[in-house]
């Protein structure tokens, strides 16, 4: 693959052929959910014209078929984050249920009153809350590291924070609203120095679509992300954790198919990754999952980096011209993930739901705006609302001519 292939790619998406309010689909939306392509839309519709059944219960063709087409979804997905096992590999919800997992499962049976776990100020609500609730169940204390200015961690204080106490670090790998890069592996190497039993987890939602992911080298303990942001349906995700502590760890949900054995005073649990996969799970979403790795796995992921980063490099050189635009964290290290507010020609803000209703309206551009699930961030910024502009593959520099135009008519309608 190179740049040349960006028309083919862009034609993979049908979505982004429909125009909207009369203007081509600019869709800069694609932290929130990406597009999907052809390729994962047909295996759907081949999985539900073909194969659906229920997976795991059934001796006929069909629960074999669709058996096979879910744990084939499985190795991919483990082969695609090298992970060791097939095993290791658990489908959840999303992102925000594969959190929830490992706090009432892992959390609830290991941490104590006054055992610590560290997150930081850049968090999207999924990995605040969760952690949240546990230490109300248990009498465990949340600490936080810092960001600086610039949207990145103070890891200096990172390693302050980290003590005999510590029991667990949940950091996200990149930014859902800053698009800082974190350095995990650091982050990582750092919490496992300090203590065996310090576990880390990495909320990996906006970056697996953007870099090459490698849980066994990254060596971290958990690993989650969605579906929905990998060019999979939604509905579906992952959690990655190492073997040896979900052999451990007692069951999230009960019901079938993630037991052995029922009586009616006490049941037996199945070997993970099924212990932790209670009832029907989301089929046709894994089956759409393995679509979606099978075509990335056609692309080249350093390619796609430096397309984005290039359409990064534009988008600010461009934006930053506009007055009355500053920009929300511009950390060294950063995904192709803008974040910014506008003040009109008197210097007061527009706001952000305003700028998006007026790029949708005028040009048929999507941003996302508002607080992006990460309000302790925006408090730490002194902002109530922000326009988040999030670029993946099939975007070009054209999509960001039409972002620059919306913009400038912005600034006529708001003078």
């Amino acid at each position: 693959m190179n740049t040349c292939d960006l028309t083919k790619i862009r034609a993979d998406f049908p979505i982004l052929q429909q125009k909207i309010k009369g203007s081509p689909l600019v869709y800069l939306d694609n932290a929130a959910s990406t597009q999907k392509p052809y390729a994962v839309i047909q295996r759907l519709h081949h999985f539900y014209q073909y194969e659906n059944s229920n997976v795991h219960r059934g001796i006929h063709t069909l629960s074999e078929l669709a058996t096979h087409a879910f744990e084939q979804s499985r190795q991919k997905v483990q082969h695609f984050i090298h992970a060791k096992s097939s095993a290791e590999i658990i489908f959840v919800r999303g992102t925000t249920e594969a959190i929830n997992l490992v706090a009432q499962t892992y959390g609830l049976s290991h941490l104590r009153a006054g055992d610590e776990i560290i997150i930081s100020h850049m968090e999207h609500h999924a990995n605040i809350v969760p952690w949240q609730i546990l230490c109300e169940q248990t009498g465990a204390q949340l600490k936080i590291i810092p960001i600086n200015d610039a949207g990145e961690l103070v890891l200096e204080e990172y390693q302050r924070l980290l003590n005999a106490k510590t029991k667990l670090v949940s950091i996200c790998h990149v930014s859902n609203t800053l698009g800082t890069i974190n350095p995990i592996q650091s982050i990582i190497d750092w919490a496992h120095a300090n203590s065996p039993e310090t576990k880390v987890l990495i909320d990996g939602a906006q970056a697996v679509a953007h870099q090459k992911i490698d849980v066994h080298a990254l060596d971290c303990d958990f690993y989650a992300f969605s579906g929905h942001k990998l060019f999979a349906p939604t509905g579906i995700g992952v959690l990655y954790g190492k073997y040896e502590l979900l052999a451990r760890m007692p069951p999230y949900q009960g019901g079938g198919s993630m037991i052995t054995e029922v009586g009616l005073k006490k049941s037996h649990y199945r070997e993970p990754p099924y212990k932790f996969e209670a009832g029907t799970p989301h089929i046709a979403g894994a089956v759409g999952l393995g679509a979606a790795i099978d075509y990335l796995n056609q692309l080249d992921f350093n390619v796609i980096h430096c397309h984005e980063q290039q359409l990064l490099d534009y988008a600010i050189q461009h934006l930053q011209a506009i007055q009355g635009l500053r920009f929300i964290g511009m950390a060294k290290e950063k995904a192709a993930i803008l974040n910014f507010i506008v003040n009109d020609s008197r210097g007061r803000r527009i706001h952000g739901h305003d700028i998006s209703d007026v790029l949708n309206a005028e040009v048929g551009v999507a941003v996302r705006a508002g607080q992006h699930c990460t309000m302790p961030l925006m408090q730490r910024f002194d902002v109530d609302s922000t326009v988040r502009v999030s670029m993946a593959l099939y975007n070009n520099k054209e999509d960001i001519d039409a972002l620059i135009r919306g913009l400038h008519i912005l600034k006529q309608l708001f003078k």
